[in-house]
């Protein structure tokens, strides 16, 4: 027994001696370079690309499995302007081979030098990264997916230790190419070396690139890992560079890698310009700001922590300038998110950030609703609202100081929860003007196209004030209240506003319109034709009350009933705005109060009444007298006499050359006009 023992001994040392012979020794018989055509052929025939090894490979099998490879390159398909989508010049690793008998793993060196990937975008939208490969048979895959599902997860991996003497990438660079816009992006000389790669020890990560032309680096600590798979955590601290502007830090722990990885980190970035850094991205990426100081100090803080199903963001906080908003948000159920959020922003001045007002002499070519309604009612593809039926959303946002286009607001609560494809808006509230709006709204997406609906409650806004910040006029004083229901399908601004319905009422209290006297102008035609003298003080027309019903149809406003109340005048406007084309068409018809007798006024009024058409666009809006109407209104009162008919139009009667001259351009007017009444066809 003892001698059978010591053969088989004697011979499993043969056997051993043997082995490390043939492996010291076939890499030095064996010529590996005539396998290079076969290599080459069977990479090309899984990528679909042609592959080339130019330089030799090195090979060796004890006491280090090592290969070593030159001049690789994968090419691109036909078309590209770029030859070849990765290219290497050298790569090389080495494996001890005795250590993993006992699962110990020893890598000697790890190498790959001047690696170079190209992203390139064809005009046509092609693209050089998509369909690489050739995919598997759907059989293979099934098969695959059901053995998967049968194997047990293993509990831990074959590998006791880990040693990586050198691991490194030099000058690595990765091009991206977009002959569509002309752009080009380049990571160029990027390094990263891992040094004390073993699991007992902090791993040091240290990574630099340029990013055109402009550096970025990072560097930390990642470890000590511990065992494998990892039992505790794994700390993590690592520190941001880039475009010598932003500094950011990571830090934190990786804890259960293997089962249900979860992690916990700290990020913050100190105070840097985003101009700054947007400017280095390279051209297209500036932004241009009324305020050329705005978003020169950002600032970004939060902690995060989750796992595969659910993301916690917690005690955040970020600085634009001069405003911060304090944030938290959580989400579960990644396939199908829940999502929970809080911000509260203490002030911002939203004109800062706006574009630039253009200089004076270089407007721009104006847009006429036509071409507005046209472009904006052009055929698109249809949005995808799959991920907002999915969402669940419950939130809330707050701000205390708000300017936006002019208009200051204080005091705004937004709260948001919705789910299966329905979200309500309830409350939307906000202060603004000593006044307040109370509003909700309803979006519903559960359809191709979104429905909306809302509802709006404004009380006591002082009007002025408003006006003079937003518009920068002054043509209406008073108090506001406003009601109104709408309702409308689309996601477009063409097909809101064509799709349009509704009603509500404006009211205007105690308040006037600037700019001009109403009772004196339509009590005298001759300031409807611009003939009266200017007075020196502007004019203004009180109201008690101005009140404007209005009902919408797909997208036609229309009020029959808006009326003003003042001293001395009432008035009653009719007519629609059509918001799809911007067209306007209102009549205005004033009616003089007999006398103010409440008011000490004994005198009673008189004159002629002369109504206003309003026509044109929103943007250009034309003002003119309804003479026609007038003239006719004086007709159902009596045919006016020849005598008469001179104080209806201004000029008539006048003394010498100037006097005829206008009297004869008006009573060609009239002329034109008595021709378009019925009794004068």
């Amino acid at each position: 027994m003892k001698k059978l023992i010591k053969v088989v001994f004697i011979l499993g040392i043969l056997l051993l001696v043997l082995i490390v012979g043939a492996l010291l020794i076939i890499p030095r018989f064996v010529n590996v370079q005539k396998y290079k055509p076969q290599i080459e052929k069977k990479v090309a025939d899984v990528t679909g690309r042609q592959f080339a090894l130019n330089g030799p490979i090195n090979l060796s099998l004890f006491p280090w499995v090592g290969v070593r490879l030159s001049d690789v390159h994968l090419g691109n398909p036909p078309g590209f302007k770029e030859k070849d989508f990765v290219s290497v010049k050298s790569f090389e690793v080495r494996v001890k081979v005795l250590p993993l008998l006992s699962k110990e793993v020893e890598v000697s060196k790890f190498v790959l030098v001047e690696p170079r990937i190209v992203l390139e975008k064809l005009k046509n939208g092609k693209k050089n990264w998509e369909g690489l490969g050739t995919p598997a048979p759907k059989s293979e895959k099934k098969a695959e997916k059901k053995e998967v599902t049968k194997k047990k997860p293993e509990k831990a991996l074959p590998i006791k230790s880990l040693t990586v003497g050198e691991f490194t990438i030099k000058k690595a660079s990765l091009l991206y190419l977009d002959n569509a816009t002309k752009t080009r992006k380049e990571i160029s000389d990027l390094n990263l070396s891992l040094k004390n790669v073993s699991l007992d020890k902090p791993i040091k990560i240290i990574f630099s690139a340029l990013f055109n032309g402009k550096p970025v680096s990072l560097n930390g600590k990642l470890g000590p890992i511990g065992s494998v798979p990892p039992k505790g955590s794994v700390p993590v601290n690592l520190e941001l560079k880039a475009f010598d502007e932003l500094d950011a830090t990571l830090k934190g722990k990786l804890s259960d890698l293997t089962r249900n990885a979860r992690f916990q980190v700290a990020f913050e970035a100190r105070p840097f310009s985003l101009k700054e850094i947007l400017k280095q991205l390279g051209e297209g990426a500036s932004i241009e700001t009324s305020d050329p100081k705005a978003l020169e100090k950002i600032a970004l803080k939060f902690k995060l922590s989750g796992g595969s199903n659910s993301v916690n963001l917690s005690d955040g906080l970020l600085q634009i300038d001069d405003s911060k908003l304090v944030f938290s948000l959580s989400a579960r159920r990644l396939t199908h998110p829940d999502i929970a959020f809080n911000f509260d922003l203490d002030q911002i001045d939203a004109d800062r950030y706006l574009p630039p007002k253009k200089a004076k002499g270089k407007k721009e070519k104006p847009t006429t609703a036509a071409s507005s309604t046209k472009s904006s009612g052009a055929k698109s593809k249809p949005a995808d609202y799959g991920a907002l039926r999915k969402l669940k959303v419950n939130g809330i946002i707050k701000a205390g100081k708000i300017k936006v286009s002019g208009a200051k607001m204080h005091d705004l609560v937004i709260k948001v929860k919705g789910a299966n494809g329905i979200f309500h808006i309830d409350p939307m509230m906000v202060q603004l003007y000593e006044g307040k709006i109370n509003s909700t709204v309803t979006l519903d997406v559960r359809k191709k196209a979104p429905s909306t609906r809302a509802r709006v409650d404004a009380q006591g806004i002082k009007v002025a004030p408003l006006l003079k910040d937003v518009m920068k006029k002054d043509f209406l004083e008073g108090t506001v209240k406003a009601e109104a229901t709408v309702s409308t399908v689309g996601d477009n601004a063409y097909a809101i506003k064509r799709n349009l319905n509704g009603k509500g009422v404006f009211l205007f209290t105690d308040g006037a319109i600037v700019g001009f006297d109403l009772p004196g102008m339509v009590r005298n035609i001759k300031a409807t034709f611009g003939l009266a003298k200017r007075a020196k003080e502007k004019p203004k027309t009180d109201f008690s009350e101005l009140k404007v019903p209005f009902i919408i149809t797909n997208g036609l406003f229309k009020t029959e009933k808006a009326s003003m109340k003042s001293p001395v005048l009432r008035v009653v406007a009719s007519g629609t705005a059509n918001l799809v084309n911007e067209k306007l068409d209102f009549r205005i018809e004033p009616k003089f109060v007999a006398t103010l007798k409440g008011q000490g006024d004994q005198k009673k009024r008189s004159g002629i009444l002369v109504p206003v058409l309003v026509t044109g666009t929103f943007s250009s809006p034309k003002f003119a007298p309804d003479i026609k109407g007038m003239i006719t209104q004086q007709l159902k009162e009596g045919v006016p006499k020849p005598s008469e008919l001179k104080n209806l139009i201004p000029g008539v009667g006048k003394k010498g050359e100037k006097g005829k001259k206008k009297a004869s351009s008006i009573e060609e007017k009239s002329k034109g006009l008595l021709k378009s009444l019925p009794f004068g066809k």
